[in-house]
């Protein structure tokens, strides 16, 4: 299911090829996840480009590749730019 849109951003689920955007917070209960992804360079305030979207989800942070899966980009919120 999609997470909505709202002021503060949307998840990163709703972007879509090519779009950028800028991490303004995750709604990640599970600490030991939050520092791996903060250890990736996924933190607040990063700027993120989709880079596909099918059939996994592959995000470019920086210069470096990463794939996420359906439930953890339902936990990250960004703002598009």
């Amino acid at each position: 299911m999609f997470t909505p849109f709202s002021v503060t951003g949307c998840s990163l689920e709703l972007l879509r090829l090519g779009e950028r955007g800028i991490i303004t917070f995750c709604k990640i209960p599970d600490k030991t996840l939050l520092k791996k992804l903060a250890s990736l360079g996924l933190t607040t305030g990063v700027t993120i480009t989709v880079e596909q979207e099918f059939p996994t989800l592959i995000i470019k942070v920086g210069s470096i590749l990463l794939e996420i899966n359906k439930d953890l980009s339902r936990a990250i919120y960004v703002r598009i730019i």
